[in-house]
């Protein structure tokens, strides 16, 4: 069973269809009409637009023509960029072009059923965390007869032209569809999840353990259902389109179509000296200037193989404008790559996307304000919205994505599109169940880009831990709503952190209410125990406060361990100290290094310090060898940490 699927504008697209049907009549949707508002938001276009449907422009139209053809679409004079390279990403992958376009074939024109046609299409989409299906006419506008936004070479297709239309009517019109990137309308088409990465900052072609890395991720994204499209920067506007040495275009996007690592026979092996072929295939949507480098139709490397070579690697080409290229190549020709994970469906019993709806909201009262502007707002940063999710491995990786609500439909009311957001990640105790007040020992473990865009991201290889996201607007005081997105492939538990402190209730009050709120962060455990040259430590803590415990990662044959280990408890007085012990890891029992005990009164100095380690008994047993650094912090305003 799919996603739960709202209806826009509440059209039923069947009932509408079979009103039609019954009435004899082509469908004209009251919510579209044909006229310069559907087009523009303030202005006129030049030239007189007629609004036709496929039959007034062509003969014998259909929505596909064979299979959905994604390499043969034009922008038209009107059209908008981003439009064809989401267009092509879209078709590569069967199961998300047939998500968009639900049911195709019953939608097409059937010549030996004219009476069933209707002139009424549907298209999903997308939108902020939700399944929309929009409904719309297929009257579409034209100047001269020739369509004003895109279309296909195939003059009697139409499915681009319709979803283009769909789209526009969803943000309010035509003119809604400026300014959106390549990954915003991928998103929107196919629910994916986007990531944006620098290929030049990644250093691929010097670093080769990060080239073997990148195509690992690609791979596993594309065989997934991930949609991958790729672009050379253009320095300024005059080389916009302009061919490079090897016949790429500069500032022109590609989608990649397929990627193969193979195995090489005996035979092959000789030929070009390698065992495996790291190989991409991307398409240019206009279906031209193709790759001129090694691999491209005509060079040396084809003429090694035979035809049943080529079919038995798979190395074959379907559409006009691909072409094959090794991964060196591709990362030292490409500047950008926008990878779309297909995230809607869970892997292996676990979700591999966490998401959260949420707002920016303003309040008189501090601790009920949640919009406290960016990290440069020191007072009131931490008043905006906080979520914690856990990684339970290291290394990881974890992208987050933040997306503001489109406001593209409010243009009309002169309001901005965008607001400036974007998060900050921290790194926080083991043991947070409340929200960030301050931040003394937390340790900030990353942060997203700050810009007016509808979507930033952030991802990053995570060490095992506890961490908080803050999502922000720039400016503090303003309210919006925001949709966060977190993709991993452990499971992680996003959930929000709503209260700053514990609860008050019969049960704690009878034991007594806590009174003191302790952070310690031990930094590391240095110089610890072995008895012999031989032996094998590893170090692990366990941080003790009355009942309440919490145990740090083990750190492998070390008598140096660096833990940066982070724990709070809420305490209902000083009496109850914190203590910090060291064990070893061993196959059948473990062996205690040593403690120390802190009573963590709020008038102790918040530095670092170090203290050597003491057998069991308190702080006057018995010292053993080894010491501990740490920082702890103690208050008695609960709301303080």
């Amino acid at each position: 069973m799919g996603p739960p699927l709202k209806l826009f504008k509440n059209q039923k697209y069947h009932e509408l269809k079979q009103e039609c049907i019954k009435d004899c009549r082509l469908f004209c949707d009251p919510t579209f009409l044909p006229e310069n508002d559907s087009l523009f938001y303030n202005r006129l276009l030049p030239g007189k637009v007629v609004w036709k449907r496929p039959q007034d422009i062509c003969d014998d139209p259909h929505l596909i023509v064979g299979s959905i053809s994604n390499h043969q679409l034009i922008q038209g004079r009107l059209g908008h960029k981003s439009m064809l390279p989401a267009f092509s990403c879209l078709a590569v992958q069967e199961s998300h072009w047939t998500k968009t376009i639900p049911n195709h074939k019953e939608q097409e024109w059937d010549p030996r059923k004219p009476d069933k046609y209707a002139g009424i299409f549907r298209f999903r989409f997308w939108h902020f965390g939700e399944w929309i299906e929009v409904v719309i006419d297929d009257l579409l506008p034209t100047i001269n007869g020739d369509l004003v936004f895109s279309f296909s070479t195939s003059m009697n297709e139409f499915w681009n032209a319709l979803l283009e239309k769909a789209y526009a009517k969803l943000l309010g019109c035509y003119e809604a569809l400026d300014g959106l990137t390549i990954t915003d309308i991928i998103v929107d088409f196919t629910g994916t999840l986007a990531e944006t990465v620098d290929m030049q900052k990644g250093r691929y072609t010097e670093l080769v353990e990060e080239k073997y890395k990148l195509f690992g991720e690609l791979y596993k994204t594309f065989t997934k259902g991930g949609l991958i499209c790729c672009s050379i920067e253009s320095p300024s506007q005059e080389e916009q389109e302009v061919e490079t040495d090897w016949g790429l275009l500069k500032g022109h996007t590609y989608t990649m179509t397929d990627i193969r690592k193979i195995r090489l026979g005996e035979r092959l092996v000789e030929v070009f000296s390698a065992e495996k072929l790291y190989m991409v295939r991307l398409r240019n949507p206009l279906g031209r200037q193709e790759w001129s480098g090694p691999w491209n139709e005509i060079s040396e490397e084809w003429q090694q193989l035979t035809s049943a070579d080529r079919k038995n690697l798979g190395l074959v080409m379907c559409d006009d404008g691909e072409f094959w290229m090794s991964l060196e190549d591709f990362c030292r020709n490409f500047h950008k790559l926008n990878v779309c994970r297909n995230v809607n469906n869970p892997v292996f019993g676990h979700k591999e996307l966490e998401s959260v709806l949420g707002c920016w909201t303003v309040d008189d009262d501090p601790l009920m304000n949640r919009s406290g502007g960016c990290y440069n707002n020191r007072d009131t940063f931490l008043q905006n919205p906080q979520y914690i999710f856990t990684v339970p491995e290291d290394g990881h990786k974890v992208i987050m994505s933040l997306q503001q609500k489109d406001l593209r439909t409010y243009r009309r009311m002169r309001r901005p599109d965008n607001y400036i957001i974007g998060f900050e990640l921290f790194k926080v105790e083991i043991n947070r169940k409340f929200r960030l007040h301050h931040l003394y020992i937390q340790e900030r473990a990353g942060t997203s880009t700050y810009i007016d865009t509808r979507t930033v991201f952030l991802s990053k290889y995570l060490k095992k831990g506890n961490y908080v996201l803050v999502p922000t607007m720039f400016q503090h005081g303003r309210t919006s709503e925001f949709l966060l997105r977190i993709f991993s492939e452990v499971p992680i538990q996003l959930r929000e952190l709503t209260l700053d402190m514990p609860k008050m209730s019969c049960w704690n009050l009878a034991r007594g209410y806590p009174k003191v709120v302790t952070q310690i962060t031990v930094h590391s455990a240095e110089g610890l125990e072995k008895k012999t040259d031989n032996e094998t430590v590893n170090p692990y803590l366990i941080i003790k406060c009355g009942k309440e415990e919490v145990r740090s990662p083990v750190q492998k044959n070390t008598v140096h361990a660096i833990f940066d280990t982070q724990a709070i408890f809420y305490r209902r007085t000083t009496d109850i100290p914190i203590i910090v012990q060291v064990w070893n890891r061993q196959k059948f029992c473990d062996q205690f290094l040593g403690q120390v005990t802190l009573d963590a009164d709020p008038s102790d100095c918040r530095e670092l310090k170090s203290l050597y380690l003491r057998k069991k008994g308190g702080p006057t047993a018995k010292v053993k060898q080894g010491h501990i650094s740490f920082k702890i912090i103690s208050s008695d305003d609960l709301t303080e940490l």
